[in-house]
């Protein structure tokens, strides 16, 4: 009797496979979609506590040029630590162990994008809003929870010459690498500021000389329209919620993105680039 459930020797597997080239060759000829095969998902290993696995060319060169940033240890393959472009493996202050990449895989998941580097690193030491400095641009969310936006908001926070971003402690993602991967090395360029009560902080941004403009489909101006001063703080809130009441009543103005197309509303991350953009060119303008 066969043993439907035995495993494939090499000879069978060989088979195996030119069938599937010759359905797949066939399906594409008639038009048809061709199936693509299905790889079985592997979960990250737990993540021990104070600790955060960064993964990603640009997000672990950047993390290793920080100098605020403690690295405790690095997986690579012999490729992927080729691509940093960082020295030798021997001049690093961490062990470095050169590995296959389903080894890294076991750490971050294999749905992590990771192309032959993770490291894992204490996070980064929490600023407040006295660490603000002279920036005269910044970037307030009102609990944007989704941490791929925020870390497409920070990269555009770097692009536009932001000085912080600054968050809610609750209702907003911790450091994490899927955060960081989204924002492409932006996590290390961009103070990122924790505020317990995002009111009383906008009450200490106004005392600091900043207007805030809050973005909203609804605002009576248009963002154009809403920018005065030499300092601006950006406020968005989360998609769908949008701002809270609270916040809607203690911003200096709520604005919209004037959109003449049928769609009135963007992804937070694309407001976000979209607003901060006008704002750096009226900045520029007036210095």
């Amino acid at each position: 009797m066969n043993d439907k459930n035995a495993p494939l020797k090499p000879k069978d597997s060989h088979y195996a496979r030119l069938r599937r080239q010759h359905r797949d060759q066939k399906a594409a000829a008639e038009g048809r979609p061709v199936p693509k095969p299905q790889r079985p998902t592997i979960e990250g290993a737990p993540v021990p506590e104070g600790v955060i696995r960064l993964y990603g060319l640009h997000t672990v060169r950047a993390a290793l040029g920080n100098p605020q940033r403690k690295v405790l240890r690095m997986l690579a393959t012999r490729n992927g630590f080729a691509r940093l472009e960082v020295g030798e493996i021997g001049d690093l202050p961490f062990p470095v162990e050169i590995v296959d990449p389903r080894d890294i895989d076991k750490q971050t998941g294999s749905d992590a994008v990771h192309q032959g580097v993770m490291i894992e690193t204490t996070p980064l030491p929490t600023k407040k809003l006295s660490d603000l400095g002279n920036s005269p641009l910044l970037l307030v969310l009102d609990q944007v929870t989704d941490p791929h936006n925020v870390g497409a908001i920070m990269r555009s926070a770097v692009a536009f010459g932001a000085g912080a971003l600054i968050t809610t402690s609750r209702h907003s993602p911790q450091e994490s690498g899927v955060l960081a991967k989204a924002a492409s090395g932006a996590l290390e360029m961009i103070a990122h500021i924790e505020v317990r009560n995002l009111a009383e902080a906008i009450g200490e941004l106004h005392n600091l000389g900043f207007m805030t403009i809050g973005l909203d489909s609804e605002g009576e101006q248009e963002m154009e329209a809403s920018l005065h001063g030499e300092r601006i703080a950006l406020v968005l809130g989360a998609e769908g919620k949008g701002l809270r009441q609270k916040t809607r009543e203690t911003v200096s103005a709520l604005a919209r993105l004037d959109m003449p197309g049928k769609i009135k509303s963007l992804n937070v991350s694309n407001a976000a680039a979209i607003s901060l953009y006008a704002a750096e060119r009226y900045l520029r303008a007036r210095s």
